[in-house]
């Protein structure tokens, strides 16, 4: 069976995400902005890249090399347009996570943001392994009551995710970190307008 984010529309997605009702679009560009200027790193990976936000604020003087990855090709297509400015740094890889995580290149930094709820702490600690990152930076969702999406006139295109979503726990998140090695070193949490909240959970290797 396809991975339903290959039928989520770009547009669907980041205009529900910008709703002055959800601002998460606007809470995930200024957590990046942080997640990518905080450590000395050259190399940064970004799990679930969509359409590239949070790009604007890679330091090309800093960090030479920059991988978006995304199961979406639709969503590539889209960064590598938007993000020209990058085309020496940026390279956008269409990987499926859950079977082709062999793939992924070795980094300094891993960023990833809302994705660990539809790959599962397993597949993520595979992917972690693979890149070798000397950090790692996650932002989860901790919701409030039981729904992982915020009510909007696009709910409907996310229908389908319900098959792949995982609910997250911090502790959860923690502990399969430290079984492959990385140690927890700081946490965020950003307060989202309807009553849900970011956790950004930042690791570093032993």
């Amino acid at each position: 069976m396809s991975n339903p984010w290959k039928e989520v529309r770009l547009s669907d997605y980041e205009n529900h995400m910008a709703l002055d009702s959800v601002q998460q679009l606007q809470a995930l560009n200024q957590m990046m902005k942080g997640q990518l200027n905080q450590y000395d790193i050259q190399s940064a990976m970004i799990l679930g890249i969509a359409g590239g936000n949070g790009l604007e604020h890679v330091d090309t003087d800093k960090i030479t090399k920059v991988y978006g990855v995304d199961i979406n090709t639709e969503y590539l297509v889209a960064t590598k347009e938007r993000y020209k400015n990058l085309s020496n740094v940026l390279e956008c890889l269409c990987v499926d996570l859950n079977h082709e995580a062999e793939k992924l290149p070795q980094v300094d930094l891993l960023i990833a943001n809302l994705l660990v709820e539809y790959i599962g702490y397993e597949c993520f600690q595979n992917a972690v392994q693979v890149t070798d990152a000397k950090y790692v930076s996650c932002i989860i969702q901790i919701n409030t009551d039981d729904s992982f999406v915020s009510e909007s006139p696009y709910l409907h295109a996310f229908d389908d995710l319900k098959r792949v979503h995982h609910q997250m726990d911090e502790q959860n998140l923690k502990d399969s970190m430290e079984v492959i090695g990385y140690q927890l070193i700081q946490t965020v949490e950003y307060l989202l307008p309807n009553g849900k909240k970011f956790v950004q959970l930042d690791f570093s290797k032993e």
